[in-house]
C-alpha cells in the first residue's frame, strides 16, 4: 500500500437525507397535514426524540420511534391518523430513492479510492435494506447502525464504535452528513466533517466547523479528492 493510500481517510456516510431524498415523503405531509412542510416539524421531533432517549438511557428502534412521533404531531395538529395512513407512510420511507447526483459522486470517491462505509440512526436490518433498494449498497464495506450501541447520534460512543470497529483512529476518518447535529459529534469525537447542506440544512456558527461544506455530495466529493487523497 502507498503512502498516500495508507493516510488517506476512511469516509463514513449518514444515509437518510444525506444519500437518500426524504423529500419524497412531501405528497404524504402534504395530503395529510395541508402542508408538505410538516415533513421537516416530523423529522426534528425525531431527532430531538432519538437524543432525548440517548441521554436519558433509553432506546428503541428507529422505525418505531418514527411512527411514534409522526402520531404524536398528528395529535398536536389534530390530525386523525388511520392504520392505512401509517402503512403508507412507512412503505414510503422504505423505498427512499438516492439523491440524483449520489449515484455517480459515491462512483468517483470509489475510483479515487476509497473505502466507504455507512453510519445511520437506522436498524441494522432496515439500513442495510434501505441502501440495496436505492442500488447503493455496492459502494459500501460495511453498514454500521446506532443499534449496535444502543445510543442514537451524535452521541460520542457512536462514532468511537466505528474507529474501533474500523480499527482506524477517529482523525483518519471523515463523517459526510447533511445534518450540522452529526458533524458536529463526528468531529467533537476527533473525526473530519464534511456537511451536505440539502435544502432545510445549514452550518452552525458555533462549535467544530467542518472544512468541507458544499450544496450536494457531487461538490463534497470533488472536494474530498482534492483534500483527502
Amino acid at each position: 500500500m502507498s503512502h498516500s493510500a495508507a493516510r488517506r481517510r476512511v469516509l463514513v456516510f449518514d444515509v437518510n437525507e444525506t444519500l437518500l431524498d426524504i423529500e419524497v415523503l412531501h405528497p404524504f405531509f402534504a395530503r395529510r397535514f395541508g402542508e408538505a412542510r410538516v415533513i421537516r416539524q416530523w423529522f426534528a421531533e425525531l431527532i430531538l426524540y432519538s437524543e432525548a432517549l440517548t441521554l436519558s438511557g433509553g432506546y428503541t428502534d428507529f422505525g418505531s420511534l418514527s411512527v411514534a412521533v409522526l402520531r404524536m404531531i398528528g395529535v398536536i395538529r389534530h390530525v386523525e391518523l388511520t392504520q392505512d395512513d401509517i402503512d403508507e407512510f412507512i412503505a414510503t420511507i422504505r423505498a427512499l430513492p438516492p439523491h440524483r447526483e449520489v449515484p455517480g459522486a459515491l462512483e468517483r470517491l470509489a475510483n479515487a479510492g476509497f473505502r466507504m462505509v455507512t453510519l445511520t440512526n437506522s436498524a441494522g436490518d432496515a439500513g442495510k435494506a434501505a441502501l440495496d433498494q436505492a442500488g447503493l449498497s455496492r459502494y459500501f464495506e460495511k453498514s454500521f447502525s446506532v443499534e449496535e450501541v444502543r445510543q442514537y447520534k451524535p452521541a460520542r460512543e457512536v462514532y468511537m464504535h466505528v474507529s474501533r470497529a474500523l480499527n482506524t483512529e477517529p482523525q483518519h476518518l471523515r463523517l459526510i452528513a447533511a445534518h450540522t447535529w452529526d458533524t458536529l459529534g463526528a468531529m467533537t469525537a476527533g473525526y473530519a466533517g464534511a456537511l451536505v447542506t440539502r435544502p432545510g440544512n445549514a452550518p452552525l456558527s458555533i462549535g467544530p466547523q467542518p472544512d468541507i461544506v458544499a450544496p450536494d455530495l457531487d461538490e463534497v466529493a470533488s472536494r474530498i479528492i482534492a483534500t483527502d487523497r
